[in-house]
């Protein structure tokens, strides 16, 4: 009796013993397993995070090369406007292409909150369109421009001197020399001798030296059929071949040939035949 009681006395603790080693073991079994889960649940959190952080970086790099696209045809946008301004003559700020546009108008309903950044993408590539499509517009529009303006410097127009006075209209008049009527192919501008004789539109040397009736002569092909003649020169100031531009000095005023005091004889001919040069003296371009 003695010795079971013992027994029972020994064992109940081992039991208990045994019992609370058990329970520590299955407790640290599921610490494991919970731990071993929430790393795994960091694990996947993480590589989220890493692919959102690329996502974010790749739509950031496509935005940034959108903007730089933008911004380059913008610059250019810009330069060409303000070329066509000047070209155009039009008034000092009535478009100034150094301030944003005015804008304007009452509030309205905001019909979408926000963008995606996929919608905004293609937002920016539409605008990036349209604005190249407009730069090809004014292109052509400077193109028109130049042309415009390169056909107003090799019209004929304006005066062949800076200073003078028409001394003898284009028509029938009588010959200084012979005293009967003829016909005078030019305009006289009559002046001070060596006084500045100028180009009305630009061109190409054709003639320059002396010939018989125009002393020192000049001769100025301006393209589309005009040819235009400056006579009786003093001295002369280009070549032939020379390339002159409108306003540019040619030769002296002087008296050589057939002339009775320095002038300049001035002639326009159209496709090879004489025209009256008054209508082209008294254009303004």
């Amino acid at each position: 009796m003695a010795t079971m009681a013992a027994a029972v006395f020994v064992l109940i603790p081992a039991l208990a013993l045994y019992g609370g080693y058990r329970m520590g073991f299955s407790d640290a079994e599921t610490s494991v397993l919970v731990a071993g889960g929430l790393q795994g649940e960091l694990d996947n959190q993480r590589r989220a995070i890493e692919e959102a952080k690329r996502t974010a970086e790749e739509n950031l790099n496509a935005l940034a090369m959108r903007m730089g696209q933008m911004q380059a045809h913008v610059m250019r946008l810009d330069a060409m406007g303000q070329r066509l301004t000047r070209m155009a003559g039009l008034e000092d700020g009535e478009f100034n292409f150094d301030i944003p546009p005015a804008l304007g108008g009452p509030e309205s309903v905001t019909v979408q909150q926000s963008l995606q950044v996929p919608d905004f993408i293609a937002l920016l590539d539409n605008l990036s369109l349209q604005l190249q499509n407009r730069g090809d517009q004014l292109s052509v529009l400077e193109t028109m421009l130049l042309n415009r303006n390169l056909q107003a410097e090799v019209l004929p127009a304006g005066r062949p001197v800076r200073s003078g006075w028409i001394s003898s209209p284009y028509g029938i008049r009588t010959d200084p020399f012979s005293g009967r009527l003829a016909h005078h192919n030019g305009i006289d501008f009559a002046g001070k001798e060596g006084a500045e004789v100028v180009a009305v539109a630009s061109g190409v040397v054709t003639w320059s030296g002396s010939r018989f009736g125009y002393g020192n002569l000049v001769e100025i092909n301006h393209g589309k059929g005009y040819v235009t003649r400056y006579g009786h020169n003093k001295s002369i100031l280009v070549k032939v071949g020379d390339t002159v531009k409108k306003g540019q000095s040619l030769a002296t005023m002087g008296s050589t040939g057939r002339s009775t005091g320095p002038h300049v004889h001035f002639e326009v001919l159209r496709n090879g035949r004489a025209v009256d040069p008054a209508r082209y003296v008294q254009a303004v371009r």
